[in-house]
């Protein structure tokens, strides 16, 4: 095969010129998958979660606390009650414990320390009153399905009591009895599911970066 030189000066034009690759767009998930991606940057998310698996055990460690005394001077018949309660009194230390976490090591920001935490305060407080009846709810049923398995439970919970002693044991023997383990099981679950829904409130909400004039 020739290849035709230019007649103006000594430039090669070959008849096939080779094939350069286009750059293809890395896949990037298109419409409602898209919009979820954007609300959880990769770095900053990772952060939310590790402050956040911190917030949830601290959260629960002061929910179950403060469940475990009001258990004491409320009757069991009514721990779906005193579950909500046991929230509303842990809440607000909760929050600005929570709330310090983020503003330092998640977004970040600087300043506004009343304004972000007031704004913190009504980020929870939206999801407040709907946890609140989903705790009271998961409580109720919880007691009943426990109920249903006491048999297996109480052995599998006392087999553990043979082994400890002192205030674990203590505790251990409160949460034999099927509806005081109710409601800290329903405390967990509705924990951990505020975690993650509140990031998207905190983003847009408390800690959202001013736009530029």
């Amino acid at each position: 095969m020739t290849t035709p030189i230019s007649q103006a000066g000594n430039e090669v034009h070959p008849e096939h010129p080779p094939v350069v690759p286009i750059p293809q767009e890395p896949f990037v998930p298109r419409r409602p998958l898209q919009r979820l991606v954007n609300l959880f940057p990769a770095g900053q998310f990772v952060r939310y979660l590790g402050v956040g698996l911190f917030n949830t055990a601290f959260g629960y460690s002061t929910f179950a606390l403060t469940l475990f005394l009001l258990n004491h001077v409320v009757p069991q018949r009514l721990l779906y009650l005193t579950v909500i309660a046991a929230s509303i009194i842990s809440t607000p230390l909760n929050i600005t414990v929570a709330y310090f976490g983020y503003k330092f090591l998640v977004f970040k920001t600087r300043g506004n320390y009343l304004t972000e935490w007031l704004k913190c305060f009504g980020v929870y407080g939206v999801g407040m009153l709907p946890g609140l009846l989903a705790l009271s709810a998961l409580t109720r049923l919880l007691q009943t399905l426990i109920h249903a398995h006491s048999p297996q439970l109480h052995a599998a919970v006392w087999e553990l009591a043979a082994h400890l002693s002192g205030g674990p044991l203590a505790m251990v023997e409160h949460l034999s009895s099927g509806k005081a383990m109710a409601g800290y099981l329903a405390g967990a679950l509705v924990q951990g599911f505020t975690t993650i829904f509140s990031f998207v409130g905190h983003k847009n909400v408390t800690f959202r970066a001013k736009k530029s004039a």
